[in-house]
This record gives structure tokens, sequence and C-alpha cells, in this order.
């Protein structure tokens, strides 16, 4: 056995040693009052171990101790609202870094990188890669929620809630860039989350929302599917 997971064999054995003695040591007085109550050595056996409990809940009641829980358990709203929200942050600081920077080194003379003229070869990939990493983040993160959550087994209140907060940032998310615009920004770039009704009087950012949810709820209900059907199998 490798030697992390040896480390780790151990650590889970103290626990379970721990909770054997303490099973034993429970044990032990429970055949003891069956005893003065009048029974048989062995009469007070079986009622010791009827009264202790089943191997199942026993085990059960080991497994729900805390530290065997898991952190998606303990604290879900960490999991599926929290770290959702600071992978989501972080995604969008390195796509905005990439705008930034690519606004300083190929456009250095243009007011906004938005629509500031045609760029081509490699200009054109590193602006597309930071697009890319912005409108994809949503969806990775929330796919990253599914998988977690069908991984774990956890009902579906928690994950949905994570799903719903993630396209709600995704489909309102907007980002501004101009030096002459944007002031109080850092580095003349602001992102702001706002809904702005578009021409057809629906908001923009809605639809974009239901869009992002769409794209990652799906996959999410095949997922628990699937597992619920090869658990049944």
């Amino acid at each position: 056995m490798a030697k992390p997971f040896h480390e780790l064999r151990e650590r889970l054995l103290r626990h379970v040693r721990r909770y054997l003695t303490e099973l034993s040591d429970h044990l032990a007085d429970l055949r003891t009052e069956e005893e003065r109550a009048g029974r048989s050595r062995a009469d007070a056996e079986s009622a010791a171990f009827v009264r202790l409990g089943g191997i199942d809940d026993l085990a059960k009641a080991m497994i729900e101790q805390r530290q065997f829980r898991s952190w998606s358990v303990r604290a879900p709203w960490a999991v599926f609202g929290l770290t959702p929200l600071l992978l989501l942050a972080g995604a969008w600081f390195v796509a905005l870094l990439i705008l930034w920077s690519g606004w300083q080194i190929f456009l250095p003379g243009a007011d906004t990188p938005f629509g500031a003229g045609r760029v081509s070869g490699f200009a054109n990939l590193y602006f597309q890669a930071g697009k890319a990493i912005y409108f994809g983040a949503p969806l990775f993160v929330g796919w990253g929620i599914g998988l977690i959550a069908v991984r774990q087994r956890l009902k579906a209140l928690w994950p949905m809630v994570g799903l719903v907060l993630i396209a709600w940032m995704g489909g309102t998310s907007q980002v501004q860039a101009s030096r002459t615009a944007v002031l109080g920004g850092v580095g003349h770039i602001r992102m702001r989350f706002a809904m702005e009704t578009s021409v057809q009087g629906l908001p923009d950012g809605l639809m974009h929302a239901l869009v992002i949810l769409s794209l990652t709820v799906l996959p999410y209900l095949i997922w628990r599917l699937q597992k619920a059907r090869s658990l049944s199998v």
C-alpha cells in the first residue's frame, strides 16, 4: 500500500478501534445489567446484543459522525454556494487580466478593446482565449457542481441553489472597458451585474441566465438518472 494511503488507513483505523472499544465496554455494562436481573450468561449476552443494536445501526451511527462526513454534507452552503462563486470570480479575474494585458500590448492606442479595430493572428487568439474563459466559466463551474452532487448522492436542493446562483451571475455580468468612459475601474475595466431590456422587451440578462441554467441543469439531471439506474441494477 502506498505510504499516503497507509497513513490514511491508520488514521481511520484509530477511529474504528476507539469506537469498537466503546461498544465493547457498553456491551459489557449491558451484559452485567442483564445478569443482575437474573438472566443466565448466555441469555444476558443475547439480550445485551439486542439492546446494543444491529450491525447496520451500529455502522450507520459511526459513519454519520461529523468527522466522517464530506464537506458537501457538513457545509453544503460553502460547497455549493461560496466555493462556486470564488471559482467563478477567479476565472473571471483571469479573463479580465487577459483582456487588459491584450489591450495594452496589441491595442495600446485604442480607447477600448471592444470593436477597436480588427486584430488577427496571435492577438486574436489571445483575446479569444480570454473570451472563452469568461463565457465558459459559469458552464464549467455549474458542471462541477452537478458532478460533485451526483458523486456524493446528495439531494437536489443545494446543488440547484448553486446552479441558479451561478446562472444568475453569469447571465447578468457585464464588462466595460474604456479609457475615457471608465474612470473608476481597475485599469479602466469595470464589471457590473445588471438586467437590461432588449428591443423585444425581454431582459437580456434573464435570457442569458436561463440558457446557462439549462446547459448546466440538463447534464446534472442526466447524471442523476444514470447514477440511479446503476444503483438499481
